[in-house]
């Protein structure tokens, strides 16, 4: 079969550049693993010491996730704060993000025990914000995936707060 040649070339640029494309997707996403499926779009830190550091730095709350990959709950939680759309951009914009799925030697933040998932906030002044919980007077920084619209009450609050307070 004689292929007309511009024919040719236009079909090898396009099955290029649709690779490169893929190519470039993939590359974007390849350092997103610590996102741990709590939000791609987020910028994660590593440790909770460079969570500090950062919050300090750009004078942004921490926002502190423990969760265990085996727990059900988290994954449920997990699922409802990756689908929320005004959580993923507050995340990506206003917070310096860090999920954790081992307990830091920090004991402020478990005051109330060691359970998961809980979500804490911590003030760029490095002040953990024992002040910001959730609903349930058993385990006060846990969230469930109904309570996602608390839980941007209490980013908002936490964003007011350093700003009254520092």
């Amino acid at each position: 079969i004689m292929v007309h040649p511009t024919l040719a070339l236009s079909l090898l640029l396009i099955a290029v550049s649709s690779n490169l494309a893929m190519a470039i997707k993939k590359e974007k996403r390849a350092p997103q693993t610590l996102s741990r499926g709590w939000g791609d779009e987020i910028t994660w830190v590593q440790t909770y010491e460079e969570g500090l550091y950062q919050a300090k730095k750009s004078n942004k709350p921490l926002m502190v996730i423990h969760h265990l990959e085996d727990c059900q709950y988290c994954q449920a939680l997990k699922k409802a704060f990756a689908e929320n759309e005004e959580i993923q951009e507050m995340a990506q914009n206003n917070f310096i993000m860090l999920n954790l799925m081992h307990e830091t030697t920090d004991k402020n933040l478990s005051p109330d025990g060691q359970y998961v998932p809980r979500i804490m906030f911590v003030d760029p002044s490095l002040t953990v914000r024992a002040d910001i919980t959730g609903r349930y007077s058993n385990r006060l920084y846990t969230y469930e995936p109904q309570d996602m619209m608390f839980l941007i009450e209490n980013m908002k609050k936490a964003l007011r707060l350093i700003q009254t307070e520092l």
